[in-house]
């Protein structure tokens, strides 16, 4: 099976679930609003917590590639906040500026496309990824969504800690250190990740909806620049992390392509749930703009990368 046809596999089915989305959000009035709420408050919690417990990655380099993880998300938000002042973009939008360029689809994108390319440890490492994204997404992503609206930074970043993800992944961590988990056949773990499992269909039906409601060919221009903080700069910030943290093998490969990903759907749940409304365009508009845009041209870009990574030439 070609690299082509693996990129087309991955991808797929991710646009036809958003295109079933667009198309009912076209002959629908659906509340995109609920989606949203329901994702963010159950099938999202039950999908982390379940990765966490799950995963079999342990020890040292477990340690590394969070300290990666976090130092990755760190450079690009202060990277991205700088490019869009400078571009003169102000909140919400400013906002939707950040999240775009900062969390990639490591998920349903990330996760197939890395077993592809580096086996069942590539996959397991794509699952830790996206796990730690998940924490930071709800938590700094969260405070950069939703601080135009609270007035304050104690105000956003309270919104953070009546999030369930929080207490999930806290809960999940407490039953690795002490054993506690149940197998995975048990009926627990199988409704845990049956709920958890939704969660990815549901976000691509979301962004399908709000699709029906985009800025369309007069957005595309003014999210390039995020598109292209996502595509281009990333993998570069992430190839010199992996090696500052001797983060080098598959698990720094996988790491690096993670980074790279397109931008992560998840943002589009965050401005719906806590953004602000403005007139003109809507940062879930230019958000689910920019996913379109970089979901698209990331089949060249992760090509090339991957080609790259196989080769050994970047980590």
């Amino acid at each position: 099976m070609s690299l082509l046809s693996v990129l087309t596999s991955a991808i797929l089915p991710v646009v036809s679930v958003a295109g079933v989305g667009y198309v009912l959000g076209s002959v629908q009035d659906v509340e995109a609003d609920t989606l949203s709420t329901v994702t963010i408050y159950v099938l999202a919690p039950a999908l982390i917590f379940y990765s966490l417990v799950t995963t079999p990655i342990a020890g040292p380099t477990v340690a590394r590639l969070v300290v990666g993880i976090v130092g990755f998300i760190a450079v690009i938000v202060g990277l991205a906040e700088g490019a869009g002042r400078l571009l003169g973009e102000e909140e919400p939008i400013l906002g939707a500026f950040v999240l775009t360029s900062t969390f990639s689809n490591a998920g349903n994108y990330g996760i197939p496309l890395s077993a592809f390319a580096f086996g069942a440890l590539g996959r397991s490492t794509a699952v830790l990824y996206i796990a730690v994204q998940s924490v930071l997404m709800y938590t700094v992503g969260v405070y950069v969504a939703s601080r135009g609206q609270a007035g304050s930074m104690r105000g956003a970043l309270g919104k953070v800690f009546r999030l369930p993800l929080v207490y999930a992944v806290t809960a999940a961590m407490v039953v690795r250190a002490f054993d506690l988990a149940p197998a995975t056949d048990t009926a627990v773990m199988q409704t845990i990740r049956l709920t958890g499992d939704a969660a990815i269909p549901v976000m691509l039906l979301l962004l399908g909806i709000q699709l029906t409601n985009s800025g369309g060919s007069g957005t595309v221009g003014r999210v390039l620049p995020a598109a292209g903080l996502r595509l281009l700069v990333a993998p570069v910030v992430a190839a010199g992390i992996a090696l500052a943290l001797g983060l080098t093998g598959t698990v720094g490969r996988v790491f690096v392509l993670e980074c790279a990903m397109p931008a992560a759907i998840t943002p589009l749940m965050l401005t719906i749930e806590f953004g602000t409304d403005r007139t003109g365009l809507s940062a879930a508009d230019y958000v689910s703009t920019t996913i379109l845009v970089s979901t698209l041209a990331s089949l060249v870009t992760l090509t090339g990368l991957i080609v790259l990574l196989q080769s050994g030439a970047v980590v």
